[in-house]
């Protein structure tokens, strides 16, 4: 079966660090964080007070939606939707009236997030209901506080009539939902798919994490310093929160109507450790980490020689010096011949849900423009991994023989998510 090829045609993005594809590169090679205190963290007595969040939000999606479209927004869904819109232009794409009865049957939305909407659970739904408000909830609540809410909301501002569907796979869902979508784009079952992934800022969604003491409690005075992947300092993650969407799109609907191409996604690949050889809800199997990276490889008919830079998974945590050893494993590539890797999580934290899709579109700058971004506060590069120090990149580096660059994506559920992006030229259709 000849299977179509994949490629990414429009991208939109908000991040703690920035609002925009522009906004984003430039944080990105300044090396930039968005990483900021919370005094209403102190205020709840969370040993972490430091995190990321989308800044001037509220202003933001005033000018996206009216009063009517607000009413039905948080900030999960308004991160999404707002991504959404801004890859959906990006694309060449105008958003149709609310008043227009068309629907588009061959493109669909795979948008999905880590915990969702927490923060109308907790601020309006418990409240209302403990205290018999039942009747003044107003109907708005539901499509804020389901699962699927995220992927809803895209499809019916964009008019989608192919699938719909938000997933969930703890960190590893916005790498899912690409991956998801380069396999229906394959098989011919659609023209293109929104991808992506969305998670909203809020202290209920972060308090679990800092309970499990695997959040940052050491940097709440400096928290530019405070997200340290692959340092001997890392103290935990910095929870982040944000959403970014990619237009996934055949190749030859691409090419047909003339679009710019950012890159290739070349192949992808997911699977589970089982908890088992010392995975477990928390902690990422070896073996099944190893696997995804080959299994990924294979998908995307390249050798492991190929790959010219990794975005970790990376998030400051014990985990990340087994991640590198597990890389160089799978690749059979030590520290001689290692690719470059860096981590975004050092410049936005973890953005939990939308970690993956946030990081994607990172990946495919970075291809699409020809550089590296550079791993912040990780001068004191662990000693587990120091034989790799010159491959982590700690300034940007123009790059524009950046070819192939590989993603990866490891989960609470030893959940495993790997992508293989490759830069586009217009030489590449046959």
């Amino acid at each position: 079966m000849v299977k179509n090829r994949v490629v990414i045609t429009g991208m939109g993005v908000v991040a703690p660090n920035a609002h925009g594809l522009d906004n984003f590169e430039e944080a990105l090679r300044e090396g930039r964080s968005g990483i900021r205190f919370f005094p209403e963290l102190r205020e709840m007595n969370f040993s972490c007070q430091v995190g990321g969040a989308p800044r001037d939000f509220e202003s933001i999606r005033n000018t996206y939606f009216d009063q009517e479209k607000l009413m039905s927004i948080n900030d999960n869904i308004g991160f999404a939707s707002v991504s959404a819109i801004d890859a959906w232009r990006d694309a060449g794409f105008s958003v149709p009236d609310a008043d227009d009865d068309r629907v588009d049957w061959d493109t669909g939305v795979i948008v999905g997030s880590g915990i969702g909407g927490m923060d109308t659970i907790a601020n309006v739904l418990i409240p209302m209901v403990a205290q018999g408000k039942v009747r003044r909830m107003g109907s708005r609540i539901v499509e804020q506080v389901m699962n699927s809410g995220t992927s809803a909301s895209i499809a019916g501002l964009l008019a989608l009539g192919n699938q719909a569907t938000s997933n969930s796979s703890a960190c590893s869902t916005g790498n899912e939902a690409v991956i998801e979508a380069m396999w229906r784009i394959r098989n011919g079952l659609a023209k293109r798919v929104l991808a992506g992934g969305s998670e909203g800022p809020s202290p209920y969604i972060w308090a679990g994490f800092d309970a499990m003491r695997v959040i940052c409690r050491k940097f709440n005075d400096h928290p530019e310093a405070a997200s340290r992947p692959l340092s001997a300092t890392a103290s935990g993650f910095v929870p982040g929160s944000g959403a970014a969407v990619l237009v996934i799109e055949d190749m030859e609907s691409a090419l047909e109507r003339g679009a710019r191409i950012y890159a290739e996604v070349l192949g992808g690949a997911v699977n589970c450790g089982g908890h088992r050889m010392g995975g477990s809800i928390t902690a990422p199997n070896p073996e099944g980490v190893k696997r995804c990276i080959k299994s990924a490889i294979a998908d995307a008919g390249i050798t492991p020689g190929e790959i010219d830079s990794i975005n970790g998974h990376l998030t400051a945590t014990f985990a990340d010096p087994h991640e590198v050893k597990n890389w160089s494993a799978a690749l059979e590539r030590g520290p001689e011949n290692f690719p470059y890797i860096n981590s975004t999580k050092s410049l936005v934290g973890h953005c939990l849900g939308a970690a993956g899709a946030i990081e994607c579109v990172a990946v495919v700058l970075q291809l699409y423009k020809g550089f590296l971004h550079p791993s912040v506060n990780c001068e004191d590069i662990h000693p587990d991994i120091a034989e790799y120090r010159e491959k982590v990149p700690q300034k940007c580096i123009d790059s524009p023989e950046l070819r192939i660059i590989a993603k990866a994506g490891f989960g609470f559920g030893d959940v495993n998510s790997c992508l293989i992006f490759k830069k586009w030229n217009n030489f590449q259709r046959s």
